[in-house]
């Protein structure tokens, strides 16, 4: 371990080096940090939601008289209704889309797979109001297709359904590739030897073996679509859904107290989930054992060929709904006046932020990149790699995951609770770009930490027990070693935050000021006033930066890794 130590450039371990005691100390002291940081952040915003739910707007309280009243009200139950029927409808389409998709991609040998896989992952660059612009530019009064959704009938359930649809496409897609890609190829050639064909394999073998992927996907579609904001302000017309009723209480009637209310009812299909989730982690069994032997997919002309078709039917509708995103922003007058044109651009000379949106989004996606990088990483390496201050690495571990289960609509409001309260010493932050970055981070905290915690996991322990005692503080360890090898987790993690702080709406659109608008706000604010050509160009601007972003990213990773992970390669 010392030679691998040393042949990773880890210099100095005959010197004399800090104690062990110290460094313990000092991971203590940053444990504890990070801990308080997730606790401020995290959970006392939700804290705060409880606080302002169970009181009423002159500040008394009134304990669950809020609740009563709401759920009391016709109309709040015409919205869970509608927000029910929308998110089951969405998942029931988008689990066979998405099914079809991974098999093709794990289960074949279809031509085109990085192709493929790539345009069903477009929609990761769009903020969640694009499919809804699209769908008015296709289906809409004015639409090309208006013929095939006549009397304005996308504007509400099919409208946000389809939106939806495209929304959530490749969060299903990437979990099922993931339940897909292993399989016990004995189980095949003894289903085959007992006669069973390819219907009775499906059913009998390659269903059982993905149900946990398949429920997991059912649930992330399910919870996206009930707390998504984006669509449905857009597409939704007078279907009033759960997510925009919360808006409207914020924003429209500034009657907090009730959107507190219906803040904390969103949580409750998150946490639902993410209970069953957690229940089917737990049963699931390992799928390949140390005698199984890897599922290689044998070429079949007509397979590949139905697969080919699937997808490239698939891949053709979320091309179309973005492709017309895009296209509109060029277009003088759709569809009357199809001559190209930039006007659509001036940002500035239409309601929405301007050009500021859009700089200050590129703010917001960096700082939060940076930062959340750091402290997911370093949060991650204290929880998993020292042994120092054990409450408070358990407290990381905790808090890391409950972004989980709380919608984003929900944190911005939490923020709002927390931080607007001039009583609080962090009120400071209020109405700056700092918040949006604080939310920002907390809100995709869960997926990141997941992805540095990954990494570590696969380097053996013995690293930091070594090192403890040559006498290296863990500092050095981490610096030389860890954070070389991770690296290609790293970059990933900050490629995430990136992405996911340039398409976010729901986060921050209770939290932005006329000075820190941000690029998705200003989609939804410009089709508001009926610009929605320049709403639709802006969106097509967010999702080439995220995509110009991306490849920047992939080609940092190749370079880095072609000087530090040379080791990697035989």
């Amino acid at each position: 371990m010392i030679a691998v130590l040393q042949a990773l450039g880890v210099p100095g371990f005959a010197a004399a080096q800090p104690p062990v005691e110290r460094s313990q100390r000092v991971a203590g002291v940053l444990a504890w940090g990070a801990a308080l940081l997730l606790l401020a952040f995290l959970a006392l915003p939700l804290v705060a939601i409880l606080g302002k739910a169970v009181t009423n707007q002159q500040g008394g309280f009134v304990g669950i008289d809020q609740f009563v009243e709401i759920a009391g009200g016709a109309h709040f139950w015409h919205a869970v209704a509608n927000s029910m029927a929308v998110s089951v409808t969405s998942a029931i389409i988008v689990l066979p889309l998405a099914y079809v998709f991974a098999t093709a991609l794990t289960r074949t040998c279809m031509p085109l797979k990085p192709l493929f896989r790539g345009l069903a992952l477009i929609p990761l660059l769009a903020p969640s109001l694009l499919p809804g612009i699209a769908l008015v530019y296709l289906f809409g009064n004015q639409g090309v297709l208006k013929g095939w959704f006549p009397d304005g009938g996308i504007y509400g359930f099919w409208g946000i359904v389809i939106a939806e649809v495209f929304y959530t496409f490749p969060h299903a897609l990437m979990i099922l590739i993931t339940a897909l890609s292993v399989a016990d190829a004995r189980l095949y050639e003894a289903a085959s030897a007992l006669g069973a064909g390819p219907v009775r394999r499906l059913f009998t073998v390659t269903l059982p073996a993905a149900r946990y992927g398949l429920i997991s996907a059912a649930l992330v579609v399910f919870t996206l679509v009930i707390v998504d904001f984006g669509a449905p302000k857009v597409i939704g017309g007078q279907y009033n859904v759960l997510a925009v009723e919360a808006y409207k209480q914020v924003i429209g009637q500034q009657n907090f107290p009730k959107g507190a209310v219906i803040g904390l009812l969103l949580l409750l299909p998150a946490v639902f989930s993410f209970i069953v989730d957690a229940v089917l982690q737990k049963r699931q069994r390992a799928l390949l054992t140390a005698r199984a032997q890897p599922l290689v997919p044998q070429p079949q002309r007509w397979v590949d060929g139905l697969s080919m078709l699937a997808c490239s039917a698939i891949s053709a509708g979320l091309l179309l709904i973005i492709g017309t995103a895009i296209a509109a922003a060029f277009i003088k007058l759709w569809p009357y006046n199809l001559a190209p044109t930039l006007a659509h651009f001036d940002f500035d000379n239409m309601d929405g932020g301007g050009w500021l949106a859009f700089r200050n989004s590129l703010k917001l996606a960096g700082i939060t990149a940076l930062a959340g990088t750091v402290l997911v990483f370093t949060g991650a390496y204290l929880a998993e790699k020292t042994q120092a201050a054990p409450l408070a690495r358990q407290l990381i571990r905790l808090f890391a995951m409950l972004p989980m289960a709380v919608p984003g609509l929900v944190l911005g409001l939490g923020y709002i609770f927390f931080f607007n309260d001039p009583h609080n010493p962090l009120h400071v932050v209020y109405g700056t770009l700092a918040i949006l970055v604080l939310c920002s981070v907390a809100h995709f905290y869960t997926t990141a930490h997941l992805t540095a915690v990954t990494a570590l996991k696969q380097l053996d322990g013995e690293f930091e027990a070594v090192a403890a005692s040559l006498k290296v503080p863990f500092w050095t360890t981490a610096w030389r070693v860890t954070l070389p090898v991770c690296l290609p987790a790293v970059l990933e993690v900050a490629r995430y935050f990136f992405v996911s702080a340039m398409t976010t709406v729901s986060a921050v659109i209770f939290l932005y000021t006329p000075d820190t608008v941000l690029a998705s706000v200003a989609v939804l604010n410009m089709d508001d006033a009926g610009d929605t050509a320049a709403a639709a160009g802006m969106a097509a601007l967010i999702v080439g930066t995220s995509a110009l972003v991306c490849l920047l990213f992939g080609l940092l990773s190749w370079l880095l890794q072609r000087r530090t992970q040379a080791w990697r390669r035989r």
